[in-house]
């Protein structure tokens, strides 16, 4: 997780690795931790939608496409349909990319489909366990509105889990209770909130999300819908959940900087940055903020980096055609400030666009890395001063 000021205004914004978990999925660890869930098979193909209606022996079937998004349904990724129609919707839906109003304007690619035998509920609620970083502890959230009534519906009620004592069983009584629930429902919906927070704390969960929790008419509760997302600073804990990453569903350019060891987070700016450190990273993208512009990316290609490594850092940043310039922003302590521009050079030549580059080298090896650029046809705008650094490329974005 970093965490960076950013905008006009200097607002924090909190950046965190996550993993995110398709709902099959999610449920499937609901599952596991006596969470009751609907009876469902996923498809991949066409070909597989027959037996699958078979297996649910059901009159209607729900067709849910499988995107790391929300607001499926507002966009026909989430339909009723007659069992016999089953593989028309499916043969409509896979292939495609979905657009909700959570997606790009590109959307996602729909690679698999959830079959579900349709819940008959007579209230719809929200439960989720969060990891409150302000709090500095997991946070349980309930409302008695679920599905898409959340977004317009009464603030959740919530309760700060204990990080010592940890969850206590009256928390999720009391959530019940808080929002209208009564008689047996109150302890089921008890039982479902304690399951939540294991699940949440042995997956090292940022986020575990039921929307909705549909409640039945005999009182049990079933997990209409489900969100995970791992912290994936922890997935050294967690290996089998690393398996569960569908990479299609992320911005390319991140999982490009996550194979080659990139510590990288796409922003919505025309201005890329390199930096060495995550600290000075975020300094950097104060500073541009200040001068009037706006980060492209946060990339911290790290203290220990190869020359390799910076060109291929480079590389990304400079295929992201909404790039004006780059800010190279080095502070040669471990790293090599020579090393540095034998990186730059190497990629420099590959570019296919002229791209303005402005550097800052300060530190181990300045004069020659400076001299390396030199004799490499790379000056340009080089400096000592990040504050001019920052100005600089400000202004080469705004002038291109």
């Amino acid at each position: 997780m970093t965490a960076l000021w950013h905008n006009d205004r200097l607002k924090l914004v909190v950046l965190e690795g996550v993993v995110r978990l398709h709902e099959y999925q999610a449920k499937a660890l609901l599952a596991a931790h006596g969470i009751a869930i609907p009876p469902g098979v996923v498809v991949t193909q066409e070909g597989e939608v027959d037996a699958a209606v078979r297996k649910l022996a059901v009159a209607h079937c729900v067709v849910k496409a499988q995107i790391h998004a929300g607001a499926r349904g507002k966009a026909g990724g989430v339909r009723v349909v007659a069992a016999d129609e089953v593989a028309s919707h499916v043969r409509a839906l896979l292939g495609t990319r979905l657009v909700t109003p959570q997606t790009a304007t590109d959307g996602l690619p729909v690679d698999s489909l959830l079959l579900e035998a349709p819940v008959a509920a007579v209230s719809e609620l929200y439960l989720a366990c969060v990891l409150d970083r302000a709090a500095g502890a997991r946070v349980l959230l309930a409302g008695n509105q679920g599905g898409m009534g959340i977004e317009e519906g009464a603030k959740p009620e919530s309760h700060v889990i204990d990080t010592i004592r940890g969850f206590l069983p009256y928390q999720g009584r009391a959530l019940a209770k808080a929002i209208g629930l009564s008689g047996r429902a109150v302890a089921a919906f008890g039982d479902i909130a304690a399951a939540l927070v294991r699940l949440a704390e042995t997956l090292d969960a940022v986020l575990v999300e039921i929307n909705p929790l549909m409640r039945l008419d005999d009182g049990r509760f079933v997990a209409g819908d489900a969100k995970i997302e791992i912290d994936d600073n922890a997935l050294f804990r967690q290996p089998a959940l690393e398996t569960l990453r569908d990479a299609r569903q992320g911005d390319a350019r991140d999982e490009e900087a996550r194979a080659r060891g990139l510590q990288y987070i796409a922003l919505d700016g025309d201005i890329g940055c390199l930096v060495n450190g995550a600290g000075l990273a975020m300094a950097t993208m104060d500073l541009i903020a200040q001068a009037g512009g706006r980060p492209a990316n946060f990339l911290d290609v790290g203290g220990g980096t190869t020359a390799r490594k910076v060109a291929e850092a480079l590389s990304l940043l400079a295929r992201d055609q909404r790039v004006k310039v780059v800010l190279v922003n080095i502070f040669g302590g471990i790293v090599r400030c020579d090393l540095i521009a034998e990186g730059l050079l190497l990629a420099a030549a590959d570019f296919g666009r002229p791209l303005p580059i402005v550097v800052r080298l300060v530190g181990t090896r300045e004069a020659e890395g400076r001299q390396a650029l030199a004799d490499g046809g790379l000056l340009g705008d080089v400096t000592q001063s990040l504050e001019q650094a920052a100005t600089l490329a400000v202004r080469r974005a705004q002038s291109s």
